[in-house]
């Protein structure tokens, strides 16, 4: 099953790690994700901390902006997968 396009960073916050994402799909607490920007692997991880408007959630759906907390710099424009 191939990997499906969720996401796209619009802003990282460098002193924070959090990554402006908007939803193009759903995300879960727990999902693996793949960064991908200019067709280059950036990195991998799972979905740890999520928030829309300062509050935790545990999911969020299309159409959503939530702030993401990641492992390595998620540069401006990357596309977010879900790994299946």
């Amino acid at each position: 099953m191939a990997d499906s396009k969720v996401g796209k960073v619009t802003h990282y916050y460098d002193k924070i790690k959090v990554a402006v994402v908007e939803l193009d799909g759903n995300l879960t607490k727990g999902d693996k994700i793949r960064f991908v920007r200019g067709g280059e692997d950036l990195f991998e991880q799972e979905v740890g901390s999520m928030q829309i408007e300062h509050d935790k959630v545990e999911s969020a759906k299309k159409g959503q902006i939530i702030g993401l907390e990641v492992d390595q710099e998620a540069k401006d424009g990357a596309e977010v997968f879900k790994i299946s």
